[in-house]
């Protein structure tokens, strides 16, 4: 129970990688915040059900400041703390992989509002109650895809390697705050979202699993034990890394 009494906030945890990842916190003891633009009261009520941790769904568009500044708000009142942030809403299932002239301005738009500025926000909303605590762990949903150069969605492997960027920019503001900042790189994952596009698991699934050292797929499931201890005190001297967990493809 390494979390007890802390609360993490998992964005994007309606589904999916996010809330494989909350149900593990819940698990380590934490109260949990799903925000997610839909399915956050549901996946909150399984989280309780599974792991009898206290949770809360609230509905959050990453890329809104009101959204943001009111799932921080409503956090403290609810628990009285922010000790983790996961940063792991994305968009990315819903893309078509193609190349990069034919990708549309307003996709390429939407992504890095979703990807780099939600990111941004949600550490903006949280940073005022980590740096009152003197204390916090922020974990940012990176990929492996911008370590190797991974073709047809230019627009997600830029917004990824802008993460990783701004992971390393923000752990030097806030190191002094006590608050830890790094960034998860899984492989191609297949989440449910993944598992229901035809197009992403017929063209990468096979790519991927071939360039791993562990050759086999990868799940959500295989995210959770690094989550678990960038949220913990096992942590604490580490900040501004870039963890990769994709079976041996990307290795840096």
């Amino acid at each position: 129970m390494k979390q007890k009494g802390r609360t993490a906030i998992v964005t994007g945890a309606g589904h999916g990688i996010g809330k494989a990842l909350a149900t593990r916190l819940a698990q380590d003891g934490a109260n949990i915040v799903v925000a997610d633009v839909k399915n956050h009261d549901s996946a909150a009520a399984e989280i309780a059900k599974a792991t009898g941790a206290k949770t809360l769904g609230i509905k959050v568009d990453v890329s809104s400041i009101e959204d943001t500044e009111r799932m921080a708000a409503e956090t403290i009142n609810a628990f009285g703390s922010i000790d983790v942030l996961v940063n792991n809403a994305a968009m990315f299932s819903v893309l078509r992989l193609r190349r990069f002239e034919e990708i549309p301005p307003d996709e390429w738009k939407r992504l890095m509002e979703i990807n780099i500025m939600g990111v941004g926000l949600c550490c903006r909303a949280v940073s005022p109650q980590m740096r009152k605590q003197k204390r916090g762990r922020i974990i940012n949903l990176a990929s492996g895809a911008p370590l190797k150069g991974v073709p047809l969605f230019l627009h997600y492997i830029a917004s990824k390697g802008a993460v990783i960027s701004m992971t390393r920019g923000l752990a030097r503001e806030m190191g002094r705050d006590g608050i830890t900042v790094n960034a998860l790189a899984p492989g191609f994952t297949l989440s449910e979202n993944v598992l229901a596009s035809e197009e992403h698991v017929s063209l990468s699934s096979s790519a991927a699993v071939t360039g791993r050292a562990i050759p086999r797929d990868e799940k959500p499931e295989d995210l959770v034990g690094a989550v678990s201890f960038l949220a913990s005190d096992d942590a604490e001297f580490m900040t501004g890394q870039t963890m990769v967990v994709d079976g041996g493809s990307a290795m840096v």
